[in-house]
């Protein structure tokens, strides 16, 4: 909205400035954390008055006694708002990849709200059924692929290189074209086109291959990574935290694509008009620390279903438009582990069970739950259970859990970064 507005009377003193990426960056930041805080308080304070809580979390699943019920959930819709106020103030509403953000916000949201809906209001434990929600997933997935795929507003400079004439830097760009081409890290000349992987079909078909390739490789990454975000979403601090991090990882990323002179020195692909993504990730990094306010131990909210597939669902949506999604393993390896070790976890124990043998691989699932958990827990619920990695004796406490967990995934944030210069 500022921004139009702005633009409009761009003579008026410091109207200009709403043309500058990273004023408007920094400003959708610093709003985005103040209504978290200011809208955080206020959510808080209702949803206690109303008695709407979490109803599934008791001390007894904690080694340490620490009391989770009745702490109010959905804080999810406090990082929904403040990521779409900012947005919608300053982001430029007719770019594509705004647009797409912002939708993939509200289809989230409103997917993971409706399991947390049931989950409180019902009393349902279970929540909404599994497959709707990958039916919701994959909805979203459709919509970002055909969109990259169909929109004439989406299209990319494979090169861009700049030489001096008449003292003046001039950048030389090829053509702006639309390629399913994609970076691969630690790879000099890291662009590869999918396109190739379908060679064998022809020229002409190759490139239609590559596109259904993409379209469903882009379901698998949003449905992945927002399970991911999900499952990471067991402790207080956790999945913001972590998300947190891969939000300001992803910022840089963005940022160098939209730039024509970043894309040059980093030898990345310039996308026309991705650097709105700059905008909308500065808020929902503002967002998710603004939210940390209230979510740090002991934590006064949780993010819910309503939070973390959102959050998810918008690193995979927004890794996919800026063709980093390769590097989603390395950045998300934090989620990567959590969906690995409950897929081994439940495979494992049914195989087994058929067997007539209970042998769990970790403690418990997710591997956040592993750190916290007893061999005297497990037995205590099932005697005859056989665990594979038992670790060690000493339990952890979950803020330590969820500080190693963050280092953890800032260290992976900083390699994925380098990534673009370690070629």
């Amino acid at each position: 909205m500022f921004y139009s507005l702005f633009t409009y009377f761009s003579d008026v003193l410091g109207a200009r400035l709403f043309t500058y990426i990273s004023f408007r960056a920094i400003l959708a930041g610093v709003i985005g954390l103040l209504v978290s805080i200011i809208f955080g308080n206020w959510f808080i304070n209702y949803m206690k008055r109303h008695n709407i809580s979490e109803t599934q979390r008791d001390e007894k699943t904690d080694p340490f006694n620490v009391g989770k019920k009745g702490v109010p959930t959905m804080g999810g819709l406090i990082v929904i708002a403040a990521i779409l106020i900012p947005c919608l103030l300053l982001g430029k509403l007719s770019n594509v990849y705004m647009i797409l953000m912002l939708v993939t916000t509200l289809l989230m949201g409103a997917l993971g709200f409706a399991d947390d809906y049931i989950k409180t209001f019902k009393k349902n434990k279970e929540g909404m059924n599994g497959w709707i929600k990958i039916a919701g997933q994959v909805a979203l997935g459709l919509i970002v692929g055909l969109t990259l795929r169909f929109s004439p507003s989406v299209t990319m400079n494979e090169v861009v290189t700049h030489k001096i004439e008449n003292n003046i830097e001039v950048f030389e760009k090829t053509p702006q074209i639309k390629s399913t081409q994609t970076t691969i890290p630690f790879v000099k000349h890291h662009n590869f086109n999918y396109a190739d992987l379908f060679s064998w079909t022809g020229e002409n078909n190759k490139y239609r291959c590559g596109w259904i390739f993409f379209v469903l490789l882009t379901i698998f990454v949003v449905a992945a990574v927002s399970n991911g975000a999900n499952l990471n979403d067991g402790m207080d601090g956790m999945c913001a935290g972590n998300s947190a991090i891969i939000g300001v990882a992803l910022l840089a990323l963005a940022y160098a694509s939209g730039s024509v002179v970043w894309a040059e020195y980093f030898d990345v692909m310039y996308i026309p008009g991705s650097e709105e993504l700059v905008v909308f990730l500065a808020a929902f990094v503002g967002a998710l620390v603004g939210y940390l306010w209230f979510n740090g131990f002991p934590a006064q909210v949780f993010l819910g279903d309503t939070g973390s597939l959102t959050v998810g669902g918008i690193i995979g949506v927004c890794a996919m438009v800026i063709h980093k999604e390769l590097m989603i393993p390395v950045l998300c390896g934090i989620f990567l582990m959590e969906s690995v070790s409950v897929i081994l976890q439940t495979q494992v124990y049914k195989y087994y069970k058929k067997r007539g043998r209970h042998v769990r691989v970790w403690k418990r699932a997710p591997l956040h739950d592993h750190f916290r958990t007893s061999v005297d827990q497990v037995l205590k619920n099932d005697p005859t259970c056989s665990i594979l990695l038992k670790g060690s004796k000493n339990l952890h406490h979950e803020t330590k859990i969820v500080l190693r967990f963050c280092i953890v995934t800032l260290i992976l944030a900083a390699i994925t970064i380098l990534t673009l210069k370690i070629r």
